[in-house]
């Protein structure tokens, strides 16, 4: 449920969905199954409470801070192999490049991306999926979906999850199932622990906390949309600039 929500920074998404009074009525417009997704968000948050907090709040207490930081690069760099593939399917071939090489550095100076030393040397951590990649093609408008303990999605992110997984992640990749597993589980409960900070600031601000989910996931989603097409059009401009020097 909560890898999901690391992909796409929900910490900032939850911030950025403050204003979702002012944009329920455009954001319900995105949710044609609310009824449906009303009931996957329970469902989600009752396995959150009883399995996925507790096991977070245990996991902060015991490890150091330190090893928590570890813990959280070491999975932020394997995210970059999804990220560098799905750069080459956008056709972007300089973030390609740069991620490329951000990968390169944090697993061997930043022993196996353990250490952060790319964001150093200002290479800057970017993700990818192919949900996005497929809004770089052209499938931007989504309806909202809520997926049992996967969390939040649209339909064409639900569609485009399986692939992202099974294709260009690491994880179903090792062969050995209860390294696998234990890879995934606890990048589950890291990611959860970097998100307990946010719940009682969500319990306060939220109205409705079902709202408050979709709107921080959509607005998350759509920045992130818009922010691949300028980027997109500003390397066509420098392109056409460098061929008529």
């Amino acid at each position: 449920m909560f890898k999901n929500l690391k992909c796409l920074n929900l910490c900032a998404a939850l911030l950025l969905s403050l204003s979702a009074k002012t944009t329920l009525a455009k954001d319900t417009a995105a949710d044609p199954y609310e009824t449906y997704n009303r009931h996957a968000f329970r469902l989600n948050q009752k396995l959150d409470k009883v399995i996925f907090k507790p096991a977070a709040t245990a996991y902060r207490a015991v490890l150091p801070i330190r090893i928590q930081q570890g813990i959280s690069n070491f999975f932020s760099n394997l995210d970059q192999i999804p990220t560098i593939i799905n750069d080459a399917l956008q056709g972007e071939g300089y973030y390609a490049i740069s991620d490329t090489w951000r990968f390169v550095i944090n697993s061997t100076i930043g022993v196996f991306g353990l250490i952060d030393v790319a964001s150093r040397i200002e290479l800057p951590r970017r993700q990818q999926d192919f949900g996005l990649t497929l809004a770089k093609w052209g499938y931007r408008s989504s309806a909202y979906l809520v997926i049992p303990i996967l969390g939040p999605r649209t339909v064409r992110d639900a569609t485009a999850w399986p692939i992202n997984y099974y294709f260009f992640s690491v994880y179903p990749y090792v062969n050995d199932d209860t390294t696998r597993y234990s890879l995934i589980t606890l990048n589950v409960i890291d990611t959860r622990a970097q998100l307990l900070d946010f719940d009682q600031t969500i319990k306060q601000a939220s109205f409705d906390p079902y709202v408050f989910q979709r709107n921080a996931y959509l607005q998350r989603r759509n920045y992130l949309i818009n922010k691949n097409a300028q980027h997109h059009s500003l390397h066509e401009e420098e392109n056409a600039e460098d061929d008529e020097n």
